[in-house]
C-alpha cells in the first residue's frame, strides 16, 4: 500500500507540474508582446555578454582576442541591428497595428511560429560564431524565416484594416520588408552585401521605423497628460525624414560621406523643431512620458553630430567624431525609445497603472550614460587604453540596466494580467 501511495502522490505531483507548465505557457503565449519582449530582453543580455567577452580580449587585454567565424564588428552589427531590435519591434507592432488601423488581432498561429523561428535562429547564430559559418548560415535562414512570418502577420493586418490612415504603417511595413532583404546579405557572406546591410539597417530600417512610431505615439501620449497640449504632427516631416535617410544611405554607400550633411542638416533641424514643439520640458513632470521625450531628443543631437562629421570631412578630410554620431543614434535614440515604449506597453497590457517607480526611472536615466560614454569614447585624442575602458564601461552599464529590467519585467510576461483580463 505504501508503494502505491508514493506512486499515486508522484503521479499527482507530475500532473500538477504539467498543468502549471501548461498554464504558464498559455499565459506567456496569450499575446505577442509577452513572447517577443521576453525574447528581446534575453537577447539584449546575450548580445552584450558576447560583446563584453570580445572586448575583453581586443581592448581589455584580459586574454588573447577570440577568433570568431566572422569579423567581430560584423557580428556586432548583425546582433544589434537585426538580432536585438526586431524582437521588440515585432512585439510592439503586433500589439499596436490592430489598434492603429482598426484591424484584426494577430493570430497565435502566426506569431508563435515567428517567435520560435527568430529565437532558434539567434541562438544558433551564437553557436555559429564559434563553430563556423556553415552553422551560422543555417541560423540566418531560420531567423529570416521568422522575420518573414512576423512581417506577414503585420501585412495581414495592414491589408485587411478598415482605417483609411495607414501612413505610419506603410512606412514601417516597407522598412521591415527592406530589412528582410538587407539582412539576407549576411547569409551570402559577400563583403559588399554585408556593408549594404550595415548601412541600410540604420538608415533604411531602424530610423524610419522608430521615427514613424515616435511621430504617431509621442503627441498622442502627450496630449493625454500635459495640460493644454496642442498636438503637433506635421506630415511633411513624416516624408522628409525617411526620404533624407534614404539619401544619406545612398551617399554613404557611394563613398560621398562629405556630402551627407546636405540631408543630415534638414533632418536635424526637423527633429529639434519637434522636440521643442512636443514640449520636452513639460513632459518631465510625468516620468513615463518624459522617457519618450528624452529618447526623441537624442535624434536631433545625433543628426547634429552627423552634420558636423560630414562638414568636417568635407573641409579637412578627417572623421573627427568617428562613430560618435552612430552611437548617439543607435543607443541614445533607438535603444532609449525602445526602453520607453517597452515600459509603457508592458505596464499597460498587464493591467498595471501607467506609472513608473523609482527603479524603472533610475534604470532609464542610468542608461543615458551608456550613450554618453559611447559618444565620449569616440572623441579625438583619447589613448587606446582609455578608449577601451570607455567601451567596456558602456557595455557593463548597458548589461546592468537590461539585467535589472529583466529582473523587473520578465516575470510579468508569463504571469496573468493583474486586472484579470485576457491577453
Amino acid at each position: 500500500m505504501g508503494i502505491l501511495k508514493v506512486t499515486s502522490d508522484r503521479v499527482e505531483s507530475d500532473n500538477i507540474f504539467n498543468m502549471n507548465l501548461s498554464n504558464t505557457w498559455n499565459t506567456f503565449s496569450s499575446a505577442p508582446h509577452r513572447m517577443f519582449f521576453f525574447g528581446g530582453i534575453v537577447q539584449s543580455l546575450m548580445t552584450l555578454a558576447w560583446w563584453i567577452t570580445d572586448l575583453g580580449g581586443r581592448y581589455g587585454g584580459l586574454y588573447v582576442p577570440i577568433s570568431w567565424s566572422i569579423p567581430p564588428i560584423d557580428a556586432h552589427y548583425f546582433l544589434m541591428i537585426y538580432g536585438f531590435f526586431p524582437f521588440f519591434i515585432f512585439g510592439f507592432l503586433m500589439t499596436t497595428y490592430p489598434r492603429w488601423m482598426n484591424g484584426k488581432e494577430v493570430a497565435r498561429r502566426e506569431y508563435i511560429p515567428a517567435f520560435l523561428l527568430l529565437s532558434s535562429g539567434i541562438l544558433l547564430f551564437y553557436a555559429g560564431l564559434i563553430v563556423g559559418f556553415a552553422l551560422m548560415r543555417v541560423a540566418l535562414v531560420l531567423y529570416l524565416a521568422g522575420w518573414s512570418m512576423a512581417l506577414y502577420s503585420l501585412l495581414h493586418v495592414y491589408v485587411q484594416a478598415k482605417h483609411p490612415d495607414r501612413r505610419h504603417a506603410t512606412i514601417i511595413s516597407a522598412a521591415l520588408a527592406l530589412g528582410l532583404l538587407l539582412a539576407a546579405g549576411f547569409v551570402s557572406d559577400e563583403a559588399h552585401l554585408v556593408v549594404f546591410a550595415e548601412v541600410g539597417g540604420l538608415w533604411l530600417v531602424l530610423l524610419p521605423v522608430f521615427f514613424a512610431v515616435s511621430h504617431r505615439m509621442i503627441p498622442f501620449f502627450s496630449a493625454i497628460v500635459i495640460p493644454d497640449y496642442e498636438i503637433v504632427r506635421p506630415y511633411w516631416v513624416l516624408v522628409l525624414i525617411p526620404a533624407c535617410a534614404l539619401l544619406h544611405a545612398v551617399l554613404e554607400l557611394a563613398g560621398m560621406r562629405p556630402w551627407t550633411w546636405l540631408v543630415d542638416l534638414p533632418m536635424a533641424v526637423s527633429a529639434i523643431y519637434l522636440t521643442r514643439a512636443w514640449r520636452l520640458r513639460d513632459s518631465l513632470a510625468v516620468p513615463i512620458l518624459g522617457m519618450l521625450h528624452i529618447s526623441f531628443a537624442w535624434l536631433g543631437l545625433a543628426l547634429v553630430l552627423y552634420t558636423a562629421q560630414s562638414l568636417c570631412l568635407l573641409l579637412t578630410g578627417q572623421l573627427i567624431l568617428a562613430k560618435a554620431p552612430t552611437h548617439a543614434l543607435t543607443i541614445g535614440y533607438f535603444t532609449s525609445m525602445l526602453l520607453a515604449m517597452v515600459t509603457r506597453v508592458t505596464l499597460g497590457h498587464s493591467g498595471r497603472a501607467l506609472r513608473i517607480d523609482r527603479l524603472t526611472w533610475s534604470i532609464f536615466l542610468t542608461f543615458q550614460f551608456v550613450a554618453i560614454l559611447r559618444v565620449i569614447s569616440e572623441l579625438p585624442g583619447l589613448e587606446f587604453a582609455l578608449r577601451g575602458n570607455f567601451y567596456l564601461s558602456a557595455a557593463v552599464v548597458w548589461l546592468t540596466c537590461f539585467g535589472l529590467l529583466a529582473f523587473k519585467f520578465a516575470p510579468i510576461y508569463w504571469q496573468p494580467r493583474s486586472d484579470g483580463s485576457s491577453g
